[in-house]
């Protein structure tokens, strides 16, 4: 009997423990098919809307045309460097940037887009009537940019900035509105005109890079932003670009002429609220030959006035060289008028 039991315990023990390991290949089985069959992870998808696509398309047809350009005194000359931007005009290496980008400077160097560097050569400037400057690279079939029409840009019209930001982030893009136009800002005894007025953001290195419309089309060349008042205020938000047609009347002009025709007296100036003090008078100038002096204040070009609103140099800027105009001066508080005919800018 208690050998029949015993039989019957052991018997009872293996059935179990078959039935056990069946038990735990099938739940592993199962296990294996219910994990087979989990259905592949869905990849994100990312949404690019319509204006967004827009952005990209226009910031990968303008960035190759846009250089970062490295201004240094030559070897040796240890006074620092200038950084800016530039936009290819012409596939012969033809590149605009701002005049106080190349400024004082002898050497150039001009980083490409894809990071190739070469070496830059001034062509000209247009200082100090405006802010612009042309060097050359040498090469051909360059990436270049189409310049738009800005006299038919209106206010809220999407922007997009492309520079070198602070000389280290070449290609940035930031994006804005066109917050004003036809602005006028103060700078080096000059009211630069016309500007277009933009909220995207222009940092420094960004002088010389490309504002650019929707279409990809360049409308300006990025020159200056305002930081503070003078009284100290902060601001934001407040950038100035050139505009298209006026770069491409003096890039053109710097191209063909190495410079750009203007007028010239011969002579060096301060403003006063009531005219211009002359300070030097170059020899064999139109302001020798005329008879003007130094400590003359000059009153009157013409038929402009020269006071606080319109000063010396952008009065000038009404006069072509081979003009004959009349100066009102005031000469130890005595007004009186002379005749000089002005000749070309040298």
């Amino acid at each position: 009997m208690e050998v029949s039991l015993s039989r019957w315990l052991i018997l009872t023990a293996i059935v179990a423990l078959f039935v056990g390991a069946i038990g735990g290949v099938a739940g592993g089985i199962a296990a294996y098919l219910l994990l087979d069959d989990e259905p592949e992870p869905t990849p994100i998808e990312i949404t690019v809307t319509e204006e967004e696509l827009s952005t990209i398309e226009v910031v990968q047809r303008v960035r190759p045309a846009v250089v970062t350009i490295i201004s240094t005194l030559g070897a040796g000359l240890l006074l620092g460097e200038g950084v800016g931007s530039g936009v290819i005009l012409d596939e012969r290496g033809y590149i605009v940037t701002n005049e106080h980008v190349v400024e004082d400077y002898s050497v150039f160097r001009v980083v490409l887009a894809d990071g190739e560097e070469r070496e830059g050569t001034l062509i000209g400037t247009d200082y100090p009537f405006t802010d612009l400057a042309v060097i050359k690279i040498e090469g051909s079939d360059l990436p270049t940019v189409v310049l738009a029409d800005s006299d038919s840009l209106v206010v809220g019209q999407k922007v997009i900035a492309i520079g070198s930001a602070l000389g280290e982030f070449p290609n940035t893009v930031t994006v804005g509105i066109i917050s004003g136009l036809h602005r006028r800002w103060k700078a080096d005894g000059i009211f630069y005109q016309d500007l277009i007025q933009t909220d995207a953001a222009i940092n420094p290195g960004n002088s010389g890079g490309a504002l650019v419309d929707s279409q990809g089309k360049v409308i300006g060349i990025n020159a200056s932003v305002i930081r503070a008042t003078e009284g100290g205020q902060l601001v934001q938000g407040i950038g100035f670009a050139i505009p298209s047609n006026t770069v491409k009347d003096i890039a053109t002009q710097l191209i063909e002429q190495g410079k750009v025709s203007r007028a010239f007296i011969g002579i060096r100036h301060q403003d006063l609220p009531g005219g211009a003090v002359i300070v030097l008078v170059s020899p064999d100038t139109p302001a020798a030959e005329a008879g003007l002096m130094e400590n003359d204040i000059i009153l009157k070009m013409g038929d402009y006035s020269i006071d606080e609103e319109n000063l010396l140099l952008n009065v000038l800027m009404n006069f072509e060289p081979g003009d004959t105009v009349t100066m009102t001066i005031s000469r130890d508080g005595t007004e009186m008028k002379l005749e000089l005919t002005l000749v070309e800018r040298p």
